[in-house]
């Protein structure tokens, strides 16, 4: 059985490439709970230099999962919630796949045994 779902195979790749890192993680789970921050910002809480939370906030836009927005001199990372609702909206999907899966293999079980 094929999982339908709305983002391509290569997004889908990206999403969860970037949801692969703690820091990554992190990250977006900040902006999401509303924390609109600079990059500064947001490198301020990270034992790391600015260049890699840079990095890692690029990863996460090239996913999907954050958008950056010039504002004056600073660049203001927010949450996609579009996004991370298709990559959960899969993930769903595919516990639901697996689930009935484990029910196909209680129900043979549970025949195979009354039929002993």
């Amino acid at each position: 059985m094929v999982v339908r779902h709305p983002l391509s195979d290569a997004e889908i790749d990206r999403v969860f490439h970037a949801l692969a890192d703690a820091t990554r993680r992190d990250i977006v789970a900040r902006v999401m709970a509303g924390e609109q921050a600079s990059v500064s910002a947001l490198a301020a809480r990270y034992d790391m230099s600015f260049a890699a939370v840079q990095k890692h906030v690029a990863v996460l836009e090239d996913a999907g999962l954050v958008t950056k927005q010039a504002q004056g001199r600073e660049r203001i990372v927010r949450g996609n919630p579009e996004r991370i609702a298709q990559a959960s909206e899969l993930l769903a999907r595919l516990e639901a796949l697996w689930k009935a899966r484990f029910s196909q293999l209680d129900a043979l079980f549970t025949d195979t045994r009354t039929q002993e």
